[in-house]
């Protein structure tokens, strides 16, 4: 199990593999750590992140339609870094970071480097991963 230093008061031990796949698949995601950084502290609703507003929050480096960012939130959401805000009506179109995706975030913000470049096998193995959608 893997355990990662958090200023919680406890963190969530994860398997290896669990921790492995969702770094891997936020490394592979379009998104810069601004948005896994503000997503700990509120939620971010999709109209935030897809577009010029993505790009103007440094969300994103380059616009995301809302088809290319809803569809890579929702990976993120299948291997447990994500989950989507609730109101009083059900779900909405807003996405928070779960206590994986906290402890990922915690650790690259700790080692002030930003999110790692994902290398080509880490590419192959996410687009893999998310056309077998394997999420376990």
């Amino acid at each position: 199990m893997t355990v990662l230093d958090s200023p919680e008061k406890s963190s969530i031990p994860y398997s290896e593999r669990t921790f492995k796949r969702a770094e891997r698949a936020i490394r592979c995601s379009p998104f810069q750590l601004q948005l896994f950084a503000t997503m700990r502290l509120s939620s971010i609703s999709l109209n935030g992140i897809a577009g010029q507003s993505g790009v103007n929050s440094a969300y994103t480096s380059t616009a995301l339609t809302e088809g290319t960012a809803e569809n890579a939130l929702l990976w993120l959401i299948q291997v447990g870094v994500l989950r989507r805000e609730v109101d009083g009506q059900g779900i909405t179109d807003s996405f928070r970071l779960t206590p994986l995706g906290r402890q990922l975030i915690d650790q690259w913000e700790g080692q002030n480097q930003g999110i790692p470049q994902p290398s080509l096998c880490d590419r192959s193995i996410n687009t893999l991963n998310r056309w077998l959608r394997f999420p376990l």
